[in-house]
This record gives structure tokens, sequence and C-alpha cells, in this order.
């Protein structure tokens, strides 16, 4: 959400159950000028509204689509009655996170398209200075470099990787893989896996193999999403803080927290990683549209990091809330 998708699934369950499965400040003032105005649930846009302390932050997870599905078709096995919401374009999007202080976005490639990255290459034309792009490019052709480069020319900063994501290829570690690492360390593009806990092992011989890599792992590996934030898997994954170039997003808090919001029970695993990987390679972000749902909103997500952990420091609130994603994402 990103935890997003699973693109050979046709089938799709709530946002829960797929996680469990599977350009300054200036922007804001070309978002004050491009930016129409959307229709949202005022009960979202009044919660975010709250007189943001972080303006100028970075949210550096989230989907966008549109219910133009002649212009922008489904990929196979896809129906329009899969999206849910029926729509989330940049507008709906940025009337959500304007208000919560947020002036820049990363767009996460939606599965619905598969690799067709075209509706956000054109969101990001739309928007420019305002959003950065994930991509997805299939590993199994005998070429993912090739495809890699010509999204990296359109302004894509990183490629999305999941144990499905391919067909045909469900290892982390194959040879069409090797070639993205290898291409995105010297391109100095990022690698962002979707993985679950029981997936770190192979990222983390990947990183041993590719140190130059820039990694960015979704939502803390999904840790948490069964329902308990098992001790042995926040271990596995601070221990991997070694690889100098991985980053970590603190992210998709609705499935992540057992709790619901505030999500405070969040906190001692958020902390952990602060020891481990310092802000310096963390980053907030939301998964919209899936934060947004029932029992669940933009505010509450964000006001986690800008406002409850009091074992941030200002300058560490920053990082995690703008500094490191504009490093990863933004930088020229």
């Amino acid at each position: 959400m990103t935890a997003s998708h699973e693109p050979r699934s046709p089938k799709l369950h709530t946002r829960r159950d797929v996680i469990r499965a599977g350009a300054t400040c200036t922007a804001g003032a070309l978002l004050s000028a491009l930016l129409p105005k959307a229709n949202l649930p005022m009960t979202q846009t009044a919660r975010a509204a709250d007189a943001p302390k972080f303006p100028g932050a970075i949210d550096a997870h989230v989907h966008v689509w549109t219910p133009d599905t002649e212009r922008y078709p489904l990929a196979e096995g896809f129906k329009k009655e899969n999206m849910k919401p029926a729509s989330f374009t940049p507008e709906e999007l940025l009337a959500l996170a304007r208000p919560a202080g947020v002036e820049r976005i990363v767009l996460i490639q939606m599965s619905f398209y598969r690799f067709d990255n075209s509706y956000m290459l054109d969101t990001m034309r739309r928007f420019p200075g305002v959003f950065s792009g994930v991509g997805i490019v299939d590993s199994t052709v005998p070429h993912p470099d090739v495809a890699m480069g010509k999204l990296a020319e359109q302004g894509v900063r990183g490629f999305r990787i999941t144990p499905r994501q391919q067909s045909g290829d469900d290892g982390l570690e194959s040879a069409g893989l090797q070639v993205m690492w290898g291409y995105a360390a010297k391109q100095g593009l990022a690698i962002c896996p979707l993985v679950g806990p029981h997936n770190l092992p192979s990222i983390d011989r990947m990183c041993d193999k590719f140190p130059e890599t820039t990694v960015v792992i979704d939502h803390c590996a999904r840790i948490g999403t069964s329902g308990t934030i098992e001790a042995k898997d926040v271990d596995f994954l601070c221990g991997m803080a070694r690889h100098k170039k991985l980053h970590v997003k603190v992210s998709a808090f609705y499935a992540l927290s057992p709790k619901g919001p505030p999500y405070d029970d969040l906190a001692p695993m958020i902390r952990r990683l602060c020891e481990a990987f310092t802000p310096s390679r963390l980053m907030w972000a939301s998964d919209c549209p899936f934060q947004v749902k029932p029992g669940h909103t933009y505010g509450e997500s964000i006001a986690l990091i800008r406002d409850r952990l009091d074992f941030l420091s200002a300058s560490e609130r920053d990082a995690i809330l703008c500094n490191t994603a504009e490093r990863v994402f933004f930088a020229p």
C-alpha cells in the first residue's frame, strides 16, 4: 500500500489481507496553483487539517489510480470492481496530504496496471516537482535494466520487487533481479522490496552481494501484520542495519498495529529501528489510500511520527518525515 499488491492474483482481498500475503518546500506553492479541490469525506480532511507542526513533509509511499480505464486499461486479470476505492487520483490524494503538511509524495506503481507505468508517469508530469516514482518492471525478460533505464529517464527513482511479482519467478535472488540490483547500484536508483519477515534472509544476502545498491524495505517488512510484533523479526531487521545503504519505511500503520490508532503499540519497534538504522535511514509513509479507511485517517498516520514519539528529537522527526526520502527519491 502498499504493501500494495500481488499482481499475479486477480482476486483482491482486504488491504490487511494483501499486506499479510504478499522540489524543495516551493512545491507547496506549486500545489496550490495546480490542484483543484477534491470531494473527500469531511472526517478525513478535518482531522488532517489541525495546524501541522511539520510543514514540508514527504509521504514516501502512496498509490494512485483513475476510473478512466479506457485511457489507462487495467492489466489482464483485473476488473473495475477490484479497484477499491473506485477512484484515487492525485487530486484526491493531495486533498488529504496538503492539510497534514505534506508537500511531496513518492508514488508506487499500482498492481492494477502491472508493468504499464503510464498513469504514474503522467501524474508525475502533471505535477512537476511534487511527485517522485517507484516503478515496476518484469525481471524475467532478458534485459530488465533496459526498462529500468527508460523509466529512470522519466523521473522514476526506484523499483518495486516482491516474491510473487514476476510471472514464472517466485524468488528474490533470481538472475533477473540480480541484474536489477546491479543496474540500480550503477545508476543511483533504489530497489524497494515489499516483503514479509520470512523474506528478510533473501534481502540480507542480496545486500551482501550488492553493497552499493540503495535498498528501501517497505512497511517495516510487514512486522505486525500477523497480529503480533515478533521480537525475533524485529531483531533480524535491526541486524540488517549493518548494510549501510539499506533503508526502512515506517509506514502502513493501519496494517501493522494490532491495537489501531493512535498506533502507540508500534513505538517500541520504531524506537529499535531508530537505534539500529538511525533516523537518517528511516522514512515515514502513509500507504494511501489504504490508510484512509474506517477507523483510520491520514492525519493519525503522520501524527505518530510528528507528535507522539517522545524519544525523537526535532531533527530526528525532520529526518523521518522529510530528509531521508528527499535524499533517496528527490535529490538530483
